[in-house]
């Protein structure tokens, strides 16, 4: 299983990265390569063409509705919709309540009507998982303003296909049990470190720190630990030294175009 960090700017884009998006790829038995793609945030749509077709995803997974991370739906919906060579197929889209109707009022009036055909929208149930060829998905409820999740992928082992490797991404979420259910036993905690410690205590319920991220891989026993979503006003390295103060496993900034194959 594969990771490619396609946007990791926090909020907002920045001005080397897109907003949120991660591209999960994994090859089953017979060597057909499926592809889940979590979250499409402000310009990521860009950064899914220069690595790839997005005509050939599999399925999106979305943590929740704010823009930074599904506002590229709507032009994705364009880019299926008018393609030269016709229409693409209904696009799995999983999401929380009121995804599709999200997706409509961003696409305008004009194509509001056709975000159905081209996108087959389900709400995330807790407990129910998603099976995408050789990748599975499951919702974890987490704490933020919107209704939020964070999504648990397994998929075969990269060095040994007969194993299961699990990538957790936070979406965005403040410490809660939620997180600490989608950190334990991960082969990659994707966590989101928009906060910064001692600036940002008055907020709760809504970012983690690099500290509460590295916390709750420490709790949860995960192998390694990303850090995501650190927004452009942010100093990346105070999220990284908040994190290796309390894990002791290895920790890495997400950057556009980075791959993590485990």
């Amino acid at each position: 299983m594969r990771l490619l960090v396609l946007g990791c700017a926090g909020s907002f884009p920045g001005p080397r990265s897109a907003a949120s998006s991660y591209l999960v790829q994994a090859e089953d038995g017979d060597g057909r390569t499926w592809s889940a793609l979590l979250d499409l945030g402000n310009g990521a749509l860009g950064a899914l063409q220069h690595w790839g077709d997005p005509a050939v995803l599999d399925v999106v997974a979305l943590s929740h509705l704010h823009a930074d991370h599904v506002a590229d739906m709507a032009v994705l919906g364009v880019y299926r919709r008018y393609r030269p060579d016709g229409p693409l197929p209904r696009l799995a889209v999983h999401g929380p309540e009121g995804t599709l109707e999200r997706i409509a009022n961003m696409s305008g009036d004009d194509l509001a009507a056709h975000t159905g055909e081209q996108f087959d929208v389900r709400t995330w149930r807790v407990g129910e998982r998603v099976h995408v060829g050789p990748l599975t998905l499951e919702p974890v409820p987490v704490e933020h303003p919107v209704p939020a999740f964070g999504i648990r992928v397994s998929g075969p082992s990269e060095t040994d296909p007969a194993l299961r490797v699990t990538l957790a991404y936070t979406g965005d979420t403040d410490a809660c049990a939620g997180l600490d259910d989608l950190a334990t036993g991960a082969d990659v905690l994707l966590a989101e470190a928009a906060f910064v410690e001692g600036r940002d205590d008055h907020v709760r319920g809504i970012h983690l720190t690099g500290r509460r991220a590295g916390e709750a891989a420490a709790r949860g026993g995960s192998r390694a630990l990303v850090l995501t979503h650190v927004p452009a006003w942010n100093d990346p390295a105070i999220a990284l030294a908040e994190a290796r103060a309390v894990y002791d496993g290895p920790v890495t900034l997400a950057a556009p175009g980075a791959t993590y194959s485990f």
